[in-house]
C-alpha cells in the first residue's frame, strides 16, 4: 500500500464505503492518515456493572446474559440486550438497529461504553459502543479518538479503517522537515506523530505527537507564504513614487474632513513604502465604516501624481458602482478622470472604458472581476488595491498586479481578524490596522431575543418607518428547505409583504439574482423608494444607506460572530439612532455566549478574537476564498506560542536556503506544492 493510493485500498472499503469517505473529504491512503480526530474521550477507566454512575458516561467488561430481542414499537425497532458481570446486570437499548440482535452472541464478552441512566427503578445504558473481547479494543479501556463523520459512517468502523492503514503503512511515512529543525524544535518523526495522534499509548505521547503535527503544519503555511512574500517583494525593483508635501491636509481638503490619528498612521505608512524603492505588499485592516477608503484616495494620488495609474478592485458590481461615485468626486477635485469597469456595462461602454485604460487616459479605474480578463490592459499600471481582500483569492490578486510593472498592492478588508489568524491568512503582507473610527459614529443598540417577540419587532420597524426611515432584513437561506429549519428570503416577504408591511414598500435580495436586478433592487433602497429591504447576506459587504437604520436577522445563530457584526455594520451610517435585532431560539451555551459579545461590544476587533476562540479559525470565514488550504489540526488561538516559533523557524530556513534548492529541503519543497495543489496556486 502507498500514500497515495485510493481508499478502496484499505481493508474492508468497498465502493459503498468509500463514497462516505470521500463525502468527508478522504480520498487516498494519506488522507485517512490526516483525517484528525476532532476530540477524545478517556475510557481508561474500566469499572464492574455495581460502579457504574447514573447520568454519566461509563466503559465496563460484561457478558450477553440472554438472547437480545427486538421489540417493535410503531415505526421503530428497539433491540434490547440484557448483559451481566460478577456483581450484577444491566439492560442494553439500542434504537433502530436490528441488525444487533444476531451480531450480539449470547455469553460472549464485550466491552461497552455509553451513557448510563435509571428507568424504571432499575438501570439502563442507551445505544453504547462496544467492541468484542478477543480482538485488538480501539474503543474503550484507553484513550479514544472521536471523528466527525458523514451519514452511514460509524467510529468504531472508522477507527478500524484507520489502525488497519497505520499497520500498513508503518515507517513508510517521509520524513520532510529538516532534521536540523527537528533537532532545535524537539519535534518527534512523523511515523510516531500519526500513531499516536490516532491512538495515543499515554497523554505524554499524545502531546508530543500533536505539537509535531501543529508545528509542521504551521511551518509549511508560513515557509509558503513568507517564499511568495520574498519572490513578489524582491529587493530594490519597485517602483519609487514621489512625495507629495502635505499628502494629509491636501486629501483632507479634497474629503472634507479630517484624517483620525489611525488613518494618518496608515498614510504615513503607505508613504514610506511606495517612495523608499521596493515594492509595497500591504494589507489595510480596519472595522465597518473606519475610513479605509479615503485611505486608498491618498495612496492612489501618490501614485497618479507619480505619472501611473492606480485601480481599485471590488467583489461587487453594488460595491464598484459606490466606490467609482466617491472616488470621481475627490480626484475631480484634481482634475483626474475616474473610470468605472464592471461586467454589468453595455458592450459600447465597455469598450470605451477598456481604450481609456490602455491610453492612460483613465488615471483611476475601479471594477470589478472584468478588470482581470485578457483584454483589459493598462497603459501605466503602479497601484493596485483589492477591497474585501478575503472576497479574491492570492490567485486572483496576482492576475491584476501582472497588469502592470511590480506594481504596489494594497490589500483592505473591513472584516476584523485577529493579529495571529492574519499573520496566517496574508503572510505574504504586511499588516496595518485602522484601529479608531471617525468622531460622529453611530454606536449601534444591538439586542438578542427569541421569535416571540416578532410582533413587537415589526411594530418598532413599522414606527421607524413612519419616521422615514428604512430596514434591513436578512435570513440565512433563499428558499425553504426541508433540511434546514431556518427562516427563509422568499418565505417571509410573502408573509410579512402581505401582513405585518401590507402598507409599506417591500423588496427582495439574494445570491441567485441576475445582477442588473440586484443593482436595480439596491439602487431602490438607496434612493428610498424600497422601504424594507429582506435578503441574505449578499449585503453584508458594499453597502452604504444612511437613511437604513434597522438591522432585523433572523435565525443569527446561524451566522458568525465576525458576519454578525459585518452585517450590523450595514446600520448606524447616518446621524439617526441605529439599532440590530438578533433574533435565535436556540438555547446552546455557545450561542448564548455569541449573542451576549454582540450586545456588549461594536468592537469589530473584540468580536472576532471572540469568534476564533468560540468557534476556532476553520469555521472563521466559512469559505476557502482566501485562496489557502484548511488547517487539519492546528488551533491558532490555543497554539500562538507554536505560531511563533514556527514563523521564526521559516524565516530563518529561508534566510540560509531562499529558493529551497538544497538536497535537505528537497521533499519540504514538495510537500509545500502539494500542501497548495488543492487550491489557489500562490507562485511557489
Amino acid at each position: 500500500m502507498r500514500l497515495s493510493d485510493p481508499v478502496t485500498k484499505i481493508k474492508n472499503v468497498g465502493a459503498a464505503r468509500a463514497r462516505m469517505l470521500q463525502n468527508m473529504g478522504i480520498f487516498t491512503v494519506e488522507d485517512i492518515l490526516e483525517f484528525f480526530p476532532r476530540r477524545y474521550e478517556d475510557r481508561s477507566e474500566v469499572k464492574t456493572i455495581d460502579e457504574l454512575e447514573e447520568n454519566a458516561e461509563n466503559t465496563f467488561k460484561a457478558v450477553i446474559a440472554k438472547t437480545p430481542e427486538n421489540v417493535h414499537v410503531r415505526k421503530m425497532v428497539i433491540t434490547r440486550a440484557e448483559l451481566a458481570d460478577e456483581t450484577g446486570h444491566i439492560m442494553a437499548v439500542w434504537y433502530n438497529q436490528g441488525y444487533l440482535k444476531n451480531a450480539l452472541k449470547m455469553g460472549e464478552k464485550y466491552i461497552f461504553t455509553g451513557t448510563v441512566s435509571r428507568k424504571y427503578s432499575r438501570i439502563e445504558i442507551t445505544s453504547p459502543e462496544f467492541e468484542k473481547l478477543d480482538s485488538e479494543i480501539l474503543g474503550a479501556g484507553r484513550i479514544v479518538p472521536v471523528y466527525a463523520l458523514t451519514k452511514g459512517m460509524s467510529q468504531k468502523v472508522l477507527r478500524g479503517m484507520i489502525k488497519s492503514t497505520i499497520e500498513n503503512i508503518s515507517e513508510q511515512l517521509p520524513e520532510f522537515l529538516p532534521k536540523k529543525i527537528r533537532m532545535e524544535y524537539k519535534l518527534c518523526d512523523r511515523n510516531f506523530a500519526i500513531m499516536n495522534i490516532h491512538f495515543p499509548e499515554s497523554d505524554d505521547k499524545f502531546f508530543i505527537a500533536r505539537h509535531r503535527l501543529v508545528f509542521e503544519e504551521l511551518f509549511l503555511l508560513q515557509t509558503a507564504l513568507f517564499k511568495f512574500k520574498q519572490n513578489y517583494n524582491k529587493p530594490d525593483v519597485g517602483l519609487v513614487f514621489k512625495k507629495i508635501n502635505n499628502i494629509i491636509p491636501v486629501c483632507e481638503k479634497a474629503l472634507g474632513f479630517s484624517f483620525t490619528t489611525a488613518q494618518k498612521k496608515v498614510i504615513s505608512d503607505i508613504e514610506k513604502d511606495v517612495c523608499c524603492g521596493n515594492t509595497m505588499n500591504r494589507l489595510v485592516q480596519g472595522d465597518v465604516g473606519s475610513g479605509k477608503t479615503a485611505v486608498a484616495m491618498a495612496a492612489a494620488l501618490l501614485a497618479i501624481n507619480s505619472g501611473y495609474q492606480a485601480v481599485i478592485m471590488a467583489p461587487t458590481e453594488v460595491l464598484a458602482s459606490q466606490h467609482y461615485e466617491s472616488f470621481k468626486q475627490f480626484f475631480d477635485c484634481f482634475n483626474i478622470e475616474v473610470c468605472l469597469l464592471s461586467g454589468s456595462l453595455k458592450k459600447k461602454e465597455k469598450d470605451l472604458a477598456i481604450e481609456k485604460i490602455a491610453s492612460g487616459q483613465a488615471k483611476m479605474i475601479i471594477g470589478t472581476h472584468a478588470l482581470i480578463q485578457k483584454n483589459v490592459e493598462f497603459f501605466n499600471l503602479g497601484l493596485v488595491i483589492t477591497d474585501e481582500q478575503h472576497r479574491f483569492g492570492v490567485r486572483q490578486r496576482t492576475l491584476l498586479s501582472e497588469k502592470g510593472n511590480n506594481p504596489h498592492i494594497m490589500v483592505m478588508t473591513a472584516t476584523p481578524i485577529p493579529r495571529t489568524l492574519a499573520i496566517i491568512l496574508y503572510g505574504d503582507l504586511d499588516i496595518s490596522i485602522i484601529d479608531e473610527l471617525p468622531p460622529g459614529r453611530q454606536k449601534i443598540d444591538t439586542r438578542a431575543v427569541n421569535s416571540t417577540y416578532n410582533h413587537r419587532i415589526y411594530t418598532f420597524i413599522r414606527k421607524h418607518l413612519d419616521a422615514g426611515h428604512q430596514a434591513y432584513i436578512v435570513c440565512p437561506i433563499i428558499e425553504e428547505s426541508d433540511s434546514i429549519d431556518a427562516k427563509a428570503v422568499m418565505t417571509l416577504v410573502d408573509e410579512i409583504a402581505g401582513t405585518e408591511f401590507r402598507d409599506y414598500s417591500v423588496g427582495i435580495l439574494h445570491g441567485k439574482m441576475k445582477n442588473d436586478e440586484k443593482n436595480k433592487v439596491m439602487t431602490e433602497f438607496a434612493e428610498g423608494k424600497i422601504q424594507v429591504l429582506v435578503s441574505t447576506t449578499v449585503i453584508e459587504v458594499g453597502i452604504n444607506v444612511p437613511n437604513a437604520t434597522i438591522m432585523l436577522i433572523e435565525n443569527a445563530e446561524r451566522f458568525g460572530l465576525s458576519q454578525l457584526h459585518q452585517l450590523r455594520g450595514r446600520v448606524g451610517r447616518g446621524k439617526d439612532a441605529s439599532y440590530c435585532i438578533l433574533v435565535t431560539d436556540s438555547k446552546g451555551k455557545v450561542t448564548r455566549e455569541r449573542m451576549k459579545i454582540m450586545q456588549k461590544t461594536n468592537d469589530g476587533f473584540e468580536i472576532a478574537e471572540t469568534d476564533l476562540k468560540l468557534r476556532g479559525p476553520g469555521e472563521f470565514f466559512g469559505t476557502m476564498q482566501h485562496g489557502l488550504p484548511q488547517l487539519k489540526i492546528a488551533n491558532l488561538y490555543k497554539d500562538a506560542q507554536t505560531l511563533k516559533e514556527s514563523q521564526s523557524a521559516a524565516r530563518k530556513l529561508l534566510k540560509e536556503d531562499r529558493e529551497l534548492k538544497k538536497d535537505e529541503n528537497a521533499l519540504l519543497a514538495e510537500r509545500i506544492v502539494k500542501m497548495f495543489s488543492s487550491v489557489e496556486k500562490i507562485g511557489i
